[in-house]
């Protein structure tokens, strides 16, 4: 039998605050309202796009302590990641923020696995306050995994736009903002997709099989949540995923599932199937979906966050692109 992969937690962790920092790109996009700070250049006064994107994790995490009129000294743990290799624009920012630090690698799931994680750790009373986060940087990401954005090389219509953004938040076990009331861990699905240019649809079984899991394992169908979010499957990937749940008799429509990498940006900005990155989910979640949920426009939303687990090498051997998708179930107080 299956070991149970959903956590249900029962003191509700709360989201008591969240950073939410963006970039040129993301102040003409649809959801720039719900960003604390918006760039202006993707340099953001640095020397490197590394370094950029190091800076804007530290001013998701710096502000979301302060939302939360706490110190660092009051963080007792900081989980999050990103897509750079070892994840240094994280680290570096957890040198600055001196706090106890777990680095994680999710790729573009990384937010949802640390507030997972963040939210067993408050669950269990180990702790009061953990600080979450994940982040990318366009240009950095770009040279990285694809080609440098300077080399203007064409993509498909199937590749996707990384969001330079980075988003963070306060879990607690009390205060005031949206529940953490479950989480479903994802495992690697690989369906021997080799293409890095659709990434959507490579990561669409991961993401429908971590929904189907959380159904079956809580007892409940699509009509608990006012929405199911996925983190970046794009307009291709949403599809595949779609038709894929149809096959599996879970009845989602398409107005139910939303995707963080279609409601950032404008239909009029270039960025083929959507938005993509680790930043993606981190921004859209802790900013604009959880506005609304503070708001009460939203009762309760499922957000599914979706990542390819490859790196530049196994690329270049030629190696297929496993994917994981990790869910956390989010309830309004309002």
């Amino acid at each position: 039998m299956e070991k149970q992969r959903t956590w249900v937690f029962e003191n509700k962790p709360v989201i008591i605050s969240t950073g939410v920092v963006g970039g040129p790109f993301e102040s003409n996009g649809r959801l720039a309202d719900d960003f604390d700070v918006l760039h202006a250049d993707l340099w953001l006064g640095e020397e490197t796009y590394e370094k950029a994107h190091r800076k804007l994790m530290e001013e998701a995490t710096m502000r979301a302590i302060e939302k939360a009129r706490l110190k660092k000294q009051d963080i007792e743990f900081f989980f999050a990641g990103d897509l750079i290799n070892q994840i240094t624009p994280t680290s570096f920012t957890a040198r600055t923020l001196a706090v106890p630090y777990l680095g994680l690698f999710g790729a573009c799931s990384t937010s949802m696995e640390g507030l997972a994680l963040s939210s067993l750790l408050i669950n269990s009373r180990m702790a009061n306050y953990v600080l979450t986060g994940a982040s990318s940087h366009n240009a950095a990401v770009e040279k990285q995994f694809r080609y440098p954005t300077e080399y203007g090389g064409q993509k498909p219509p199937t590749a996707q736009w990384t969001v330079t953004g980075a988003g963070a938040a306060v879990v607690a076990q009390a205060g005031e903002g949206p529940r953490v009331l479950s989480a479903t861990i994802g495992r690697v699905i690989d369906m021997g997709l080799t293409d890095p240019f659709n990434m959507g649809g490579a990561m669409a079984p991961a993401a429908v099989d971590t929904i189907i899991d959380h159904f079956t394992s809580l007892n409940i169908d699509p009509s608990y949540y006012d929405f199911i979010v996925t983190g970046d499957l794009g307009s291709i990937g949403r599809n595949i995923a779609l038709e894929l749940l149809q096959k599996r008799g879970v009845n989602i429509s398409d107005s139910q599932l939303q995707d963080c990498g279609l409601m950032i940006y404008k239909d009029s900005q270039p960025v083929f199937s959507g938005a993509s990155g680790a930043g993606c989910s981190a921004v859209v979640g802790y900013g604009h979906l959880l506005k609304r949920l503070k708001k009460g426009e939203l009762k309760r939303i499922l957000l599914v966050a979706t990542g390819a687990l490859l790196s530049p090498l196994s690329f270049q051997q030629q190696e297929s692109i496993p994917c994981i998708a990790h869910a956390v179930a989010l309830e309004s107080n309002a």
